[in-house]
């Protein structure tokens, strides 16, 4: 191997995890942070977690909710235009009928 090439290394670096936990790693870096550790991982508690770092899940519910309205504003103008139009095929069939 070439010497004066390698980073240095670090055995007992720190890690500290955004849950809180601490550990003690060998890295090139003398300390480092994380989002998810063994600790809090939704694979080793069994429990659901959702991380969010830039409120992408925020949005994602904002477009939903929007196109749900979106629907049902639509639903509703469709249902007016089919009332309108059924109207005006009854007025007309009506004029029809009258003049014979």
């Amino acid at each position: 191997m070439k010497k004066d090439i390698h980073p240095e290394y670090f055995p007992k670096a720190t890690m500290k995890c955004a849950c809180g936990a601490v550990f003690e790693i060998g890295s090139t870096k003398e300390f480092a942070e994380t989002e998810i550790c063994s600790q809090c991982h939704p694979f080793y508690t069994g429990k659901e977690k959702i991380v969010d770092t830039l409120g992408r899940v925020e949005k994602f519910k904002k477009r939903e909710a929007q196109k749900r309205t979106y629907i049902k504003k639509s639903e509703k103008k469709t249902k007016l235009t089919e009332k309108k139009a059924s109207s005006s095929v009854e007025a007309k069939i009506r004029s029809l009928t009258e003049k014979k």
